[in-house]
């Protein structure tokens, strides 16, 4: 366990585990550790939590519920740790960190426990109030730098907001859509340089007069900056019908980067008012029309950069459950 946590290069590591005896023997061992440190109490126990994980990604969980060990960013800008398995359940300690001269520590009041089928010490769930202790340490807040097979699409909300008639459908991509991209996508078939799609969906929505938004759609595909597509929106309307309507010019699709250190690439499509008004049926065939050119354009794009994934296939696969979905 000392080498382990002595290499810090993840293809060192890899190296190492390889050159084990027994793959089965050295499993039991880091699992072993792992729940010793699923139940962390301070950055050095995350952060040895996540090189465990780094391990087991590598050589395979076997009978064990694969995990991933990730920092995310909570609401407040501070840190969040938690760990997932492949459908994005959360499993052993969620952490929210507050920042403090000297360093880290877990917040009190904002870590939550959830519990995992590999674990014998039948804890219940608990949001919020698990118990932590004050531990200050100044380094740095780890995350997995490799990644557990699962499916790589997810479909996300930049707003929750959207008009009435569109609720049914949206609904039915949390409740049905996105359970059978999790359990009837093939990510190990796929390979390992992608780790999550992310399609946000920006819809247009009206809550009430001093809050709305409805997105007139660029179709161009040009680059415009804030400023730029203002200028370009007065030039189809009056600022009176702007700001009456809540007018927003944007493109139907703004690609992010592919960060090839998370595996991590997010595009928005931004939908009009008009989208609502479609019957249900075919606001599902809009979907999956702008969710498949979404992915063919990211494809398009990545396959130089990341040659040894198959896009094809998981287009293919995505492509029956939307079909399945629509029906």
């Amino acid at each position: 366990m000392n080498e382990i946590y002595a290499i810090n290069d993840l293809s060192e590591l890899e190296d190492f585990l390889h050159s084990q005896n027994s793959i089965e023997n050295i499993r039991e061992k880091l699992f072993a550790e792992f729940l010793k440190y699923a139940d962390y109490k301070s950055v050095s126990e995350w952060n040895k939590a996540v090189r465990l994980c780094e391990c087991l990604a590598v050589i395979g969980w076997g009978n064990y519920e694969p995990l991933e060990a990730s920092r995310g960013v909570f609401f407040n800008g501070n840190s969040r740790t938690f760990f997932c398995n492949r459908f994005g359940e959360l499993r052993f300690v969620e952490a929210i960190w507050s920042k403090r001269k000297t360093g880290f520590t877990m917040e009190q009041g904002r870590t939550s426990y959830y519990p995992s089928p590999d674990c014998k010490d039948k804890k219940q769930s608990m949001c919020w109030d698990y118990s932590v202790i004050e531990n200050i340490e100044d380094i740095k807040i780890e995350s997995q730098r490799n990644w557990i097979p699962k499916n790589p699409v997810w479909i996300v909300y930049t707003i929750s907001n959207c008009y009435e008639n569109s609720k049914p459908v949206i609904e039915s991509i949390k409740e049905k859509l996105q359970d059978e991209l999790n359990k009837k996508m093939r990510p190990e078939k796929y390979g390992t340089a992608v780790n999550c799609i992310l399609l946000k969906c920006a819809f247009s929505y009206y809550d009430n007069a001093h809050c709305k938004t409805n997105y007139i759609i660029d179709e161009s595909g040009r680059k415009l900056s804030s400023q730029e597509a203002a200028k370009e929106l007065q030039k189809l309307y009056t600022k009176e019908e702007i700001s009456e309507n809540g007018y927003y010019l944007r493109p139907r699709f703004q690609y992010g980067a592919f960060r090839a250190d998370t595996g991590k690439i997010n595009v928005v499509i931004h939908f009009e008012k008009e989208f609502s008004r479609l019957t249900h049926r075919q606001q599902k065939e809009k979907l999956a029309e702008y969710f498949l050119i979404a992915l063919k354009t990211i494809a398009e794009k990545q396959r130089k950069k990341t040659p040894n994934y198959d896009f094809n296939l998981m287009i293919s696969d995505f492509t029956e459950i939307m079909k399945t979905w629509m029906n």
